[in-house]
């Protein structure tokens, strides 16, 4: 039997090629690692923690990356439209720098809409969405009802504290 520095290095093997291995693969290494029940599920709890972790830090950055995407997006636009403005004010049809041509161009249009209670109806249109009522399907299906292209599936996780 290996030691504990074995198995818990077996373990940080598995961490560490998480992106490789299958869900059934995962299961075997996880069997076959061997430790007491409780020295295994405290090693994956801690797994399982620093993956959160690494979740709550990822979609802090996303939403930072959110915003910038749209502060440079809109920045862009200013900055275009100042040097498209300025071009127009020179009355030339473009500018030669010394590593950029521009050449301001007419491109379609864009409909700004700023208030559609007075665009006439004619001009509006109505989509409808049909959206399952997840909570009467679910007292339903948990009352015993059968119903067709629904069903209940069992959710069961396990809280670490």
């Amino acid at each position: 039997m290996a030691n504990l520095f074995e198995l818990n290095q077996a373990i940080e093997n598995v961490k560490n090629n998480q992106d490789q291995i299958d869900p059934d693969t995962l299961q075997d290494t996880l069997d076959s690692i061997q430790l007491t029940i409780n020295d295994k599920l405290d090693s994956i709890a801690s797994w399982i923690d620093d993956n959160q972790a690494d979740i709550d830090f990822l979609g802090r950055r996303m939403a930072d990356m959110r915003v910038k995407k749209a502060s440079l997006t809109k920045l862009n636009e200013r900055l275009m439209n100042y040097m498209t403005s300025a071009i127009d004010q020179s009355g030339k049809k473009q500018i030669k720098t010394e590593h950029h041509i521009l050449k301001p161009r007419n491109y379609r249009g864009k409909v700004v809409i700023d208030d559609t209670t007075l665009i006439p109806a004619e001009y509006m249109h109505t989509q409808t969405v049909q959206l399952a009522d997840k909570t009467k399907l679910y007292e339903d299906l948990k009352a015993g009802k059968n119903i067709p292209g629904a069903s209940l599936q069992e959710n069961r996780k396990t809280r670490i504290l």
